[in-house]
């Protein structure tokens, strides 16, 4: 063949160029991301919509309904969408055209929600928009428990100091924990109290709504220095908010805490998580899309030692769930199967087969004659038994081919 000939020519061009094709294999190796799935493009952007205390027939048709108009009349290349409306929460899928640019369409979806907060129902934000992609999935879980922090502080700790250290890790994703309780200031109102002043619920609201404002008051100057003043225009702890006044009847004062008890509390709790018998968080870590599983799990598992030293000394965090486990067998199977081709390739010759069979001659002929042997001792020694020294001796010395 030509390419053998052109060989046997240029010995050293060849030899050139497989360390070439050796060394960029071993780059592309090294770079290349490593998981159990590929990297599925699914061109799909999907948004999350959430209003609590709207139930599902509402939510359909005063947010998703209309986020569906605007986003067929201002996103390009959209094959279909689908969406789910649930209590407080509405889930919209956006389906892009084979070969679509997802980057666009979270640019262009992001375009369409802003302009409509304001047509949506008053205290709306904005929703959150994700890449959709089917091999982003949960790669590790941080079980994070405490024998004495109280599931508001666990989920606090978590959210606010965990969360934010291990997201330097390249490629890692970190959602919100599950379980725990969400920290948030809680009024809790009196009906018979309320009804006793002739207030409504809408009243306390608006009250507190007036006098728990950020308001900048900029500087003043006195005399050669210039001053930063601050207003006293929203509570500094939990019981401020009790000494709220919420309407004046008469000469008579009403008190947020005539009516009401404020408190530090938590949101309606909808998943609990148990770790040896105490109440936790569980923390996913989903990795990013095109990134490799085996690094993703290696970085976070180096970076917790650092990251638990700044937290309290009874925070504990264990990992679980690895799936970097499933990832690496694979990748160790295809290893050995490579150094099993490789020796097989290595000692490749002619007179391989010719030796094969030899041994299996010998084998053979050894299986064929040993009984034969063994007959023609228990002829000469009739009387021994099979531990007899004899007998082994005997047994021992039979024509090796």
């Amino acid at each position: 063949m030509w390419i053998v000939r052109l060989a046997l020519r240029r010995p050293y061009t060849f030899v050139v160029l497989a360390m070439v094709i050796l060394l960029i294999g071993v780059l592309t190796i090294r770079q290349m991301a490593t998981d159990i799935y590929p990297a599925i493009d699914i061109p799909v952007v999907a948004t999350i919509w959430t209003y609590t205390g709207l139930s599902p027939q509402e939510m359909e048709g005063r947010i998703t309904t209309q986020f569906e108009r605007a986003v067929t009349t201002t996103v390009s290349g959209i094959e279909h969408i689908e969406s789910q409306s649930l209590a407080g929460i509405a889930v919209v899928k956006v389906y892009l055209q084979p070969g679509s640019s997802v980057i666009g369409g979270v640019t262009e979806v992001a375009a369409a929600a802003q302009p409509l907060l304001r047509s949506l129902p008053p205290g709306a934000t904005a929703p959150g928009i994700l890449q959709y992609s089917a091999s982003d999935t949960a790669i590790l879980q941080l079980a994070i428990s405490s024998p004495t922090l109280a599931e508001q502080q666990i989920y606090d700790v978590a959210t606010n100091f965990l969360r934010p250290r291990l997201a330097t890790v390249r490629g890692a994703q970190l959602p919100l924990p599950l379980g725990g309780k969400q920290r948030q200031i809680v009024v809790d109102l009196d009906p018979q109290k309320l009804f006793a002043w002739k207030l409504s619920p809408s009243d306390v609201s608006a009250a507190i709504a007036r006098q728990n404002l950020i308001a900048p008051a900029g500087t003043v100057k006195i005399g050669l220095q210039e001053y930063a003043i601050r207003v006293n225009a929203s509570p500094d702890v939990v019981a401020g908010f009790n000494d709220l006044p919420v309407r004046t009847v008469g000469t008579t004062t009403v008190y947020l805490k005539d009516i009401a008890y404020v408190r530090d509390g938590f949101a309606p709790q909808t998943n609990v998580v148990v770790i040896d018998s105490n109440k936790g968080a569980l923390l996913p870590v989903r990795r990013a899309h095109g990134a490799s599983t085996l690094d993703v799990v290696a970085q976070t598992r180096a970076t917790l030692p650092v990251v638990a030293a700044t937290l309290p000394s009874d925070f504990h965090v264990t990992p679980m769930f690895d799936q970097s486990v499933f990832v690496r067998a694979p990748v160790s199977t295809v290893v050995r199967e490579a150094v099993i081709a490789a020796g097989l390739i290595r000692y490749d010759d002619p007179d391989l087969p010719r030796q094969l069979a030899q041994h299996l001659d010998r084998a053979r002929l050894h299986s064929a004659l040993a009984p034969r042997v063994d007959h023609r001792a228990r002829l000469a020694w009739p009387d021994a038994q099979p531990h007899d020294t004899r007998w082994v001796g005997a047994r021992s010395r039979h024509p090796r081919g």
